[in-house]
């Protein structure tokens, strides 16, 4: 694969990353260093390491994962996306919900997508795609090295970007709570698009 080949399927795969990571911003309306680093960090490092191990599996296992890994990413985004349009609704007032911190937030229970289980959930369902592209270079017989890096870093920039313009159009969207309905909406939709890539409907 030559330099620009490399380049144009870093960013075809970085684009669901980054659309998550608008939605994750409109959501958090004001994300913070150590959010955004930990969003592009995550993003980053799973899109990196899933096709180290889609070559790994080489293509013994290819058919078995073509089979259901739209599904896999479809499902996990809809779960995130239940989560946040559920943690809209029990915020007590947007008033009371902008004075709280990163940790207040975390402690009170409300969403947080660049912590915990939500993180890891919506770092996989973003790098599913680049796991096949993995098991395509092994089949091709390509080192996969050189080209899982430059997929890493495309997506931890698209991702840090990303949550940045996310935060922008959060911050004019004014209610907190719309925009995290906002923000559930574009990660549904996305699933939703997976499956219609892979001729579901």
């Amino acid at each position: 694969m030559t330099d620009i080949e490399i380049a144009a399927v870093a960013v075809a795969l970085a684009m669901d990353a980054f659309a998550v990571s608008i939605a994750t911003g409109v959501r958090l309306r004001t994300p913070t260093k150590r959010q955004t680093f930990r969003l592009a960090w995550h993003f980053g490092l799973f899109q990196g390491l899933m096709p180290l191990l889609g070559w790994s599996a080489g293509i013994y296992v290819h058919q078995f994962i073509e089979a259901f890994d739209h599904w896999i990413a479809f499902g996990l985004l809809l779960f995130i996306s239940f989560q946040m349009a559920i943690g809209a609704f029990r915020a007590d007032g947007d008033k009371e919900e902008d004075e709280l911190d990163e940790t207040s937030s975390a402690k009170n229970g409300t969403h947080e997508p660049t912590r915990g289980l939500s993180l890891i959930i919506l770092s996989m369902a973003t790098s599913i795609d680049a796991l096949a592209v993995g098991l395509s270079l092994a089949m091709l017989g390509v080192s996969v090295w050189y080209p899982a890096l430059v997929i890493g870093l495309v997506a931890l920039a698209f991702t840090a970007i990303g949550i940045q313009i996310g935060g922008f159009i959060g911050r004019r969207i004014g209610l907190s709570r719309y925009a995290a309905l906002v923000g559930a909406g574009v990660l549904a939709f996305i699933g939703l698009r997976i499956l219609h890539e892979h001729g579901v409907f």
